[in-house]
């Protein structure tokens, strides 16, 4: 049986995952936030800091891909706090050896671990935290987790450009090791327990989310209407710094503090978004109407961002506003997928997003030569909003459904 109300162990689970998702968040985005200081700092030439920068996010994005697969499959064969301890224990250890590289080696099989490690926190989270809560009143829960959450990467910023990197990747994994007490006392989901105990009924198997046509577009329909919050973080803020000389600022805008503004966006947006979703009792309206203002601050971004560098960062800030349906459609994924597949789907989910940027950033460099940073930033914009419009219509309405159910498999 599932709790009823907001008892300790319910809040003591949102508090445990928001603060969860805050360490995941803050350490996701620290690579890019110390990008270049951290390459410099281990000897490598400033003119070869770009695509090492890129090739190094690829692998810690490869990480998440492949990490989102393994916890997602565990999570609904072992438990959602199995994963919540496992992920974290490993992200910690991970960033914690990041500081002490002096190689690039070493930091691209620690930036790899450490995306592995990544993987698991929110899906896990996300899931175990709508099980436990009412189903009227979960879209709260996990609008806390999401605002929360971000959070983590304006405090990273903060940290990186106040500290030396090496301290920023030991405060990240001193954090995660912090956690893994809070996490001794937090209730696994009654529903899983439930499932858990039916012997004929599969847990886990990935390759089922693909097994129906119906169920297979769902699936991607969800990554592909997310995939442009990735477009925004990995490559609009990322690339801030050669994007902003290319329009034309006398001051090159600083990564990390793009990242800043806009994560204090998304911060608010995910607390807009979540708020809006409860109050209208609709999931899918927020996502369109936030989908259409990230239309319009894009081509403010890539038509306009050139005025000032104040403005470009006030924009910055505007897009991580509209990137704040993250918060409906992370819950929108939990509440489409039956109890055996649900952890499956919402952890391989978000982390497919975010590996996404793997394409994302390789069609950047490859269309840059050719239509320079704004062009090519501009065609990559206009091709996710593009998927993401399309396949919004194929995401059903979930406010309040009910999550005691299984998928056929």
């Amino acid at each position: 049986m599932r709790p009823s109300g907001l008892s300790s162990k319910i809040l003591l689970a949102v508090f445990v995952a928001a603060l969860g998702y805050f360490v995941d968040a803050y350490d996701i985005m620290l690579f890019s936030i110390i990008r270049t200081k951290s390459l410099l700092g281990i000897g490598v030439p400033e003119s070869d800091v770009f695509n090492l920068g890129v090739e190094l996010l690829n692998w810690q994005l490869v990480g998440l891909l492949l990490g989102g697969i393994f916890w997602g499959i565990l999570g609904d064969k072992r438990g959602r706090l199995s994963v919540l301890f496992g992920s974290i224990l490993i992200y910690s250890i991970a960033n914690i050896a990041n500081g002490f590289v002096d190689s690039v080696g070493a930091y691209r099989a620690f930036r790899f671990l450490a995306g592995l490690g990544l993987a698991g926190e929110l899906g896990a989270g996300m899931t175990l935290v709508s099980e436990l809560m009412d189903r009227r009143s979960r879209g709260w829960g996990t609008m806390v987790i999401a605002t929360v959450g971000v959070m983590g990467v304006v405090v990273g910023s903060l940290l990186g450009q106040a500290f030396s990197w090496r301290i920023s990747y030991f405060v990240g994994g001193g954090m995660g090791l912090i956690l893994l007490i809070l996490r001794m006392g937090v209730l696994e989901s009654g529903l899983f327990k439930s499932v858990q105990k039916k012997k004929k009924v599969m847990r886990g198997d990935f390759l089922s989310l693909f097994s129906t046509p119906r169920r297979a577009w769902k699936y991607f329909s969800i990554i592909l209407v997310a995939l442009p919050v990735w477009y925004v973080v990995g490559v609009l803020m990322t690339f801030s710094p050669e994007i902003g000389k290319s329009l034309g600022l006398s001051e090159s805008p600083e990564a990390g503090r793009a990242i800043f503004f806009a994560y204090i966006g998304l911060t608010l947006g995910d607390a807009a978004s979540g708020a809006l979703s409860q109050l209208l009792k609709n999931r899918k309206k927020v996502v369109v109407g936030f989908l259409f203002l990230l239309l319009v601050f894009i081509a403010v971004y890539c038509l306009g961002g050139g005025v000032s560098l104040p403005f470009f960062y006030g924009v910055c800030l505007a897009l991580g506003f509209a990137c704040g349906y993250w918060a409906v459609l992370m819950v929108t994924c939990t509440e489409m997928f039956g109890t055996n597949l649900r952890a499956t789907a919402s952890t391989t989910g978000p982390n497919f997003v975010r590996g996404s940027a793997v394409l994302l950033t390789l069609a950047f460099r490859a269309l840059s030569p050719h239509f320079g940073p704004v062009g090519s930033t501009g065609l990559v914009g206009l091709a996710v909003m593009l998927l993401a419009f399309i396949s919004l219509g194929s995401l059903e309405e979930t406010y309040g459904k009910d999550l005691d159910f299984l998928e056929s498999v």
